[in-house]
């Protein structure tokens, strides 16, 4: 929830560390035009920015304070609330993927940027009308009232309908922008510069949406801060389109996904046919280059070799395929292999981000309940409480990078792995979610033995550690999918972190809605539940998949490492 990493992010997490002092020097500019119609280059960072810049914003200001605007405008349930908010959270994660399918195959990201910022306009078109007009809610509740009235379907129907066109706008956007960006520019250094700020101005739009936007709509009015989401997002998709002259329009370049159901394909096809132990019976690239595969990737997972194997009727006279689904090169076979081998690794992210989700909406609950006071005529809006996450994350990532890690690296003499960083995150997760349960038994005690509600800035430390944590654990889980997975699958390693996060909050959802089902923790009132018990619920899941996680990394032989990183036991195959 708090920044869905994904699509296309994996190079400037590799070299983030708020390396912010390179300059963006107008002179580059000249340097960077594409040669083939002067476009590209550093000319057009201030459209891509600008855009980004204003849809996160945008973006910001509706989807963190979604659950306060359930429980006091629609008079949502908060458990309710926080499920909801939940599957917001994870179309958000999982839409980039979709968005990143379609530009690589289809259309190219101009469209998809173009079209997904429309899409979010409307949406918000849709939220401010329900924060405007009456007939779109039901009545306040009163305090007094022990019974509220419930929207009706209509009004639900317009919220919905809003939340979905604002979820499915983002999801498009966000994402594919970073890699529209990256697009203009042929070197890698120059990429990475760009990231760089890209992921700067994520996180400095993304606490100005969580505390100015928030601000205005807990204590001025949602039509106001919902109506300048709405401002912002047509200010960007402007910005965007100003700058369509000077884009360097990448081509489609078909997706990665279809390689891989190929082999799936071939290979059941050919199950019955019995494997060759000759190189020269299988078929590799025309041009040879493939033929380097060790032979201890051969023989793993070897019922897919099927799918390379030549078959009669399988190539045309020239050598070139004449049955793409009966028969792949052997490099598309080792590009799936590449990814069934990383998978159990990749799945060990699932419930570390789960408890994540799981205490972002929780959290929520837990401070409606507290003293959000910091001086006398001022209250830290819930919706704001997610920017000590980010500020966490942030302020983590450059100490992380430009202190804790020459230290490790002098004192072990090599610098720390994608896999011992995601550890760390493991562990600093756990750690999250122990002190979130004893602050919780505390908030209980003081609310049934107290008339003064608990301070919020108890819930304070359990925040900074997700956020430290989450400086470890994303950042290692981009870098080993991208350094495993072959280049031709590089953004689909990149797209399955998304992925992570998308999944994790509908586990998280699905997580909340049986304890509801089999336990009384989870009331409508958590002063009277035990919140508690779910954190140490969590805690023990926690630890258990961090065992998994362990196994994992232990089994794990690495096949497209560096030289010199981490110990390779495989080569690129």
């Amino acid at each position: 929830m708090h920044f869905q990493l994904g699509q296309e992010a994996a190079t400037e997490l590799q070299q983030l560390g708020c390396n912010m002092d390179a300059s963006l020097s107008v002179d580059r500019d000249a340097e960077m035009l594409d040669s083939g119609g002067n476009r590209g280059g550093w000319i057009i960072y201030f459209f891509i920015i600008g855009t980004f810049m204003c849809l996160t914003l945008a973006a910001g200001g509706w989807q963190s304070n979604l659950i306060v605007y359930l429980i006091q405008e629609y008079n949502v349930k908060s458990i309710d609330a926080a499920q909801v908010s939940n599957a917001v959270n994870g179309c958000t994660c999982l839409f980039p993927i979709i968005g990143a399918i379609i530009a690589d195959s289809f259309t190219g990201c101009f469209p998809v940027i173009l079209i997904s910022s429309c899409i979010s306009f409307l949406g918000l078109v849709l939220l401010v009308l329900t924060a405007t007009l009456d007939s779109l809610r039901p009545p306040s509740c009163d305090d007094g009232l022990s019974l509220c009235e419930t929207p009706s379907e209509s009004q639900f129907a317009v919220l919905y309908a809003g939340i979905a066109l604002a979820s499915i706008g983002l999801g498009g956007t966000r994402f594919t922008t970073a890699t529209m960006g990256a697009n203009q520019f042929d070197k890698p250094e120059e990429q990475g510069i760009f990231f760089n700020w890209f992921f700067f101005a994520m996180y400095t739009t993304s606490v100005i949406s969580s505390t100015a936007i928030v601000y205005i709509e807990d204590n001025v009015s949602w039509g106001l801060g919902y109506g300048l989401c709405a401002l912002v997002n047509l200010i960007g998709l402007l910005i965007f389109l100003s700058g369509s002259n000077f884009y360097r329009r990448d081509k489609p370049q078909g997706s990665p996904f279809v390689n891989i159901v190929r082999v799936l394909v071939a290979s059941i096809r050919k199950r019955n046919v019995l494997l060759s132990s000759r190189s020269e019976d299988y078929h590799y690239h025309n041009d040879g280059e493939a033929k380097m595969v060790p032979e201890t990737h051969k023989k793993s997972l070897s019922f897919l070799n099927g799918a390379a194997l030549k078959t009669e009727g399988d190539l045309k006279p020239d050598g070139s395929i004449a049955k793409p689904w009966s028969l792949c090169t052997f490099q598309q076979v080792e590009d799936l292999k590449t990814v069934i081998r990383i998978f159990p690794l990749w799945s060990s992210g699932l419930f570390i981000s789960t408890p994540i989700a799981i205490q972002g909406s929780l959290t929520a609950l837990q401070a409606l309940t507290m003293d959000r006071r910091i001086v006398s005529h001022f209250k830290i809006p819930v919706g704001s409480l997610p920017v000590l996450v980010l500020l966490s994350t942030c302020i983590s990532l450059p100490i992380i990078d430009r202190f804790l890690y020459p230290v490790w690296q002098k004192l072990t003499n090599q610098s720390p792995t994608p896999l011992q960083r995601l550890g760390i995150g493991h562990v600093l997760n756990i750690i999250s979610m122990v002190v979130s349960a004893l602050v919780e038994s505390r908030r209980l005690k003081t609310a049934h033995s107290s008339t003064l509600p608990m301070l919020v800035m108890w819930l304070f430390p359990q925040l900074a550690l997700v956020g430290i944590g989450e400086a470890f654990h994303f950042p290692g889980q981009l870098q080993l999918c991208y350094q495993e997975f072959p280049a031709s699958l590089r953004g689909t390693a990149t797209a399955m972190v998304a992925m992570i996060l998308g999944i994790a909050f509908y586990t998280g959802t699905a997580l909340i809605g049986l304890v509801r089902r089999v336990t009384g923790w989870l009331p409508d009132d958590i002063n009277q539940g035990r919140l508690d018990n779910v954190y140490w619920m969590v805690v023990v899941i926690g630890v258990l998949n961090f065992g998994y996680y362990l196994s994992c990394a232990q089994l794990y032989k690495h096949q497209n490492v560096s030289e010199g990183v981490e110990g390779s036991s495989g080569s690129d195959g």
